[in-house]
């Protein structure tokens, strides 16, 4: 059995409360199947990793341009959060065949994306191994083994919570995105030439064709 939550547009602050609700609704009733839910943003906003300091961020300048800015319970580095498409994924960590291996878990959580991006004619898989960049604050930036990849470049990042062996992941699948103002926001210059959208890839596909591949079974 899969729980299935249908696509919604939220602030920041709900979308992360309603991941963090579903993780602990999952844990005190001890739910022995996934649940999926799809989401958007708006406003547009930052999501800082569970651990980042939100110092190199201009306040000013998100107010003037709308942006809000909230925690996830996840690690990494900081997003944008605003022409995308959000999955979260929580279960039982033996509802896996590898849950303890992290790795082996963000391998089989995104399997579940491979198969669904497959039947739009995009073949996605965890592109070659590179040497993990530490010195971006924007997470796309930042290579790690749970980034899924078009022809070598980044498309979806994810990033894992575990709790009384429950896992939550969430991650980011990018349908287009505003190179200037990511470069205003995070203060360095963004390389096209590791990250691209699902906009750049094909650009007839659209998001409710996205949403309806997860939605059927």
């Amino acid at each position: 059995m899969k729980e299935f939550i249908p696509f919604k547009v939220n602030t920041g602050f709900v979308n992360m409360k309603t991941d963090s609700d579903l993780l602990e609704n999952s844990i005190n009733k001890q739910l022995n199947y996934p649940v999926f839910r799809l989401y958007g943003w708006e406003p547009a906003c930052i999501s800082l990793g569970r651990n980042q300091n939100d110092e190199f961020l201009d306040k000013d300048f998100l107010q003037q341009q709308h942006i809000d800015i909230v925690k996830r319970l996840t690690g990494g580095r900081a997003l944008l959060h605003a022409d995308e498409i959000t999955y979260s994924y929580i279960c039982p960590i033996n509802y896996l065949k590898n849950g303890e291996h992290i790795i082996s878990s963000y391998k089989e959580i995104c399997q579940i994306l491979i198969d669904k991006f497959k039947i739009l004619g995009i073949e996605l898989d965890f592109g070659t191994k590179k040497q993990i960049k530490t010195g971006f604050e924007y997470c796309m930036l930042v290579s790690t083994g749970a980034d899924l990849c078009y022809k070598g470049k980044k498309l979806i990042g994810s990033a894992q919570y575990r709790k009384h062996g429950y896992i939550l992941q969430h991650g980011s699948i990018l349908y287009n995105y505003d190179a200037k103002l990511l470069e205003k926001i995070f203060k360095e210059p963004i390389n096209t030439s590791e990250i691209t959208t699902i906009k750049e890839i094909n650009p007839h596909i659209t998001k409710e064709d996205i949403i309806k591949i997860f939605s059927e079974p």
